[in-house]
């Protein structure tokens, strides 16, 4: 009999290490009268239709009443979603979430004609209101955005469709969300001495940092043929998605699904673009690392499941209240409060929840809203990778902090291109503490393997998948074919021309990429991590060199929130995203990693 690594059930995890949860609502009763409560304010809502006219005091009325709803509506699914996450078999916790949607989908139905409504009044007048009524000064933003958005709103009739559609388009996300995390199954992964190991979504990235090759192997070939044997299933969910959003683009009068993805924010279509072209300039910095890697190991051929492979002797071990005190350390530039709210999260308010266990969602995500704290789910490994992969959500919820904190909760959220700098720019700061300060050789080895696996995901993978979504959309667009062998085709020729000839190419397991990352159910979503890690370098440069005005920066850009247009928020501070300098100066960074790498191991 061989030995076997099982994952826990969720019902044997320590308490501790988990979220609290409690501190939304303290038990599910409390949470079923919130949405009773939210169901009361639908049709007090919906009655403000056609009484805006009235003046300055009856919008400022129904803004307090759609924010007190929203307040709720965002607890009710923040509860229901993250219970969901990290047991994606508990039918309770899934039922929970569908009424979640269902809520959402109710609550933006009753507020639909809102903005329909507000440019049939007219503009001039609305800022009128807003100039003489000093409580609604702060909606001159929001009404900016609306009339950006003019071209692209629709009558209150249609606005109000357009809303109650959103619960079962919700469809293909959830389909993908309970097949990945909770039905597909995956034969283990074994080890040289024979036994075996559990692979599921919270294991697999320990299983392919591990030293043993048979583990890596066996590893990522069962977890990419699980995918693999419901190709067609996954794919008819993809195709699904990727045809919501060319509705939604026509719909709305888009150009293409591009542009309504980037539009609403103010986000020029320059930018995703500019940043594929440069990344397609620079692929001979990752075909030098593969190169070195492939001598680093020793191996005649380097596979996929050989990226992460260990190249120093001995594996940091890092346990979670050492990652957290080097995370404070390395943020200290930031002052003392980012210190002590990042400090007191994770040790005492259980932001955090970090058990590995059966059903719990792949990944890792920062998540909450207006009256809960910002929470994040992980899997902790006690490593450099989970030491980084904590850094980087800690990013996204320094930043909700702040966000929820300084701006009113029509502010409060932030758009993920913004997102994606703040988690990116925790991870720069940290890794360069942990640098300076981990002289050892095997550390400094185990840092950079990090360091170079992480921009492999955000400056590799990323826009190799925002490339697919791309191709993907232009077919739907112009209603070309699309099947899973099509789609597996498409990803395995970029992993083709990504890889070059320095990784072994392998069509099936390398194409069926796409079906592993969620985030492709979010309207071009993946290659805001390639412009986060960028503007994320751009800012710590400053800030490492000692420049206080820039910390000011930096902070102003987190307590922004979604006050001001993205790119603007980022222009306060010196970076340009829609100039390539930015992603040209990460590659630069990222051959300084290659060159230090290199050093370290000859």
């Amino acid at each position: 009999m061989t030995e076997a690594t099982i994952l826990p059930l969720r019902s044997q995890v320590p308490h501790a290490e988990t979220w609290d949860l409690e501190s939304i609502f303290a038990t599910p009763a409390d949470w079923e009268a919130a949405g009773q409560d939210i169901t009361s304010y639908l049709p007090q809502l919906a009655a403000y239709q056609g009484r805006l006219k009235e003046g300055p005091q009856t919008l400022l009325a129904y803004l307090r009443l759609a924010e007190t709803a929203g307040i709720l509506a965002g607890k009710y699914f923040n509860y229901a979603s993250n219970y969901y996450a990290v047991d994606t078999t508990d039918q309770r916790t899934a039922a929970r979430l569908g009424q979640a949607r269902s809520m959402n989908a109710r609550l933006g139905a009753a507020t639909a004609f809102f903005e329909p409504e507000l440019m049939t009044l007219g503009f001039e007048l609305v800022e009128s209101w807003i100039q003489s009524t000093p409580e609604l000064a702060y909606f001159a933003h929001a009404l900016d955005k609306l009339k950006c958005r003019q071209a692209h709103m629709r009558s209150g009739e249609v606005e109000q469709v357009l809303a109650m559609a959103l619960d079962p388009f919700s469809g293909p996300a959830s389909v993908y969300s309970a097949l990945s995390d909770a039905d597909l199954a995956f034969k283990p992964a074994t080890a040289t001495d024979g036994h075996s190991i559990e692979v599921g979504q919270a294991s697999i990235g320990g299983i392919l940092s591990s030293p043993d090759r048979v583990v890596r192997r066996s590893g990522w070939q069962n977890y990419s043929d699980g995918y693999l044997a419901m190709r067609n299933t996954l794919a008819a969910t993809f195709i699904a998605q990727v045809k919501q959003d060319v509705f939604n683009m026509r719909a709305r009068g888009y150009e293409s699904s591009l542009h309504a993805s980037l539009g609403p924010n103010n986000i020029p279509v320059e930018v995703f673009h500019n940043l594929l072209t440069v990344f397609q300039k620079n692929l001979h910095t990752w075909h030098r690392y593969w190169s070195l890697r492939k001598r680093a190991l020793g191996v005649e051929s380097l596979h996929v499941y050989d990226l992460r492979a260990p190249l120093g002797s001995a594996k940091p071990v890092v346990p979670f209240k050492q990652a957290v005190d080097w995370i404070c350390a390395g943020m200290a530039p930031l002052g003392e409060e980012c210190v002590t709210i990042l400090s007191r999260g994770c040790l005492d308010q259980r932001w955090v929840d970090r058990p590995r266990n059966k059903g719990k969602r792949n990944g890792a995500f920062s998540s909450g809203t207006h009256g809960t704290y910002p929470f994040i789910m992980m899997s902790y490994a006690d490593d450099v990778f989970s030491l980084s992969t904590l850094a980087h959500e800690l990013g996204h919820s320094l930043h909700s902090y702040f966000s929820r904190r300084e701006q009113p909760f029509i502010y409060g959220r932030y758009s993920l291109f913004e997102a994606e700098v703040a988690s990116n720019f925790n991870q720069a700061m940290v890794r360069d503490y942990m640098l300076r300060t981990q002289p050892d050789r095997d550390f400094q080895v185990a840092l950079i393997e990090e360091a170079m696996s992480n921009f492999h995901r955000y400056f590799f993978i990323m826009p190799l998948l925002a490339r697919f979504e791309y191709e993907a959309h232009t077919r739907a667009e112009h209603a070309a074919p699309l099947s899973a062998d099509i789609l597996i085709g498409i990803m395995a020729d970029l992993f083709k021309e990504g890889y070059g000839d320095e990784v072994v190419f392998d069509r099936d397991r390398m194409g069926i990429t796409w079906a592993q990352f969620s985030h492709m159910y979010a309207n071009f979503y993946v290659y805001q991590y390639t412009t986060g890690i960028s503007g994320a370098h751009a800012l710590a440069k400053p800030i490492l060199a000692g420049d206080s005005a820039a910390v000011e920066r930096y902070l102003s850009f987190l307590k922004a929130g979604g006050s001001r247009y993205p790119i603007d928020n980022l222009k306060q501070t010196g970076v340009d995203l829609a100039a390539p300098g930015p992603v040209e100066s990460a590659f630069t960074y990222l051959a300084g990693l290659v060159d230090r790498l290199e050093a370290l191991l000859d």
